[in-house]
């Protein structure tokens, strides 16, 4: 994720550190290698976060592979900062599986 200064796991909790947005800690609910599936739901953040579970499940395609990533949260008035979020993380992921 951009701008994600520092990240631990610890087998249950991812905890991130944003420079300028705070600390963000997300629970893996779910992941299965098989299925190239994880679910995950942030719990901690600062702002007015209430609710947060997405999932992202990567499926062959074609070119390679294609990545489906889907968020319900709430409020909705954050929809627009989550998605740009998850743009930029998309876009950084890209640079490092290209090894840019």
């Amino acid at each position: 994720m951009p701008g994600v200064e520092d990240c631990q796991f610890d087998g249950e909790v991812r905890s991130l550190n944003l420079p300028g947005a705070g600390d963000i800690k997300e629970r893996i609910l779910f992941h299965d290698g098989a299925t190239r599936t994880i679910k995950y739901s942030c719990f901690e953040s600062p702002g007015a976060l209430k609710s947060h579970h997405a999932s992202m499940t990567v499926l062959e395609d074609d070119e390679g592979s294609r990545l489906i990533w889907e968020a319900r949260i709430e409020p909705l008035e954050l929809e627009t900062f989550v998605k740009e979020s998850m743009k930029g993380s998309i876009i950084q992921l890209e640079k490092v599986l290209a090894g840019n």
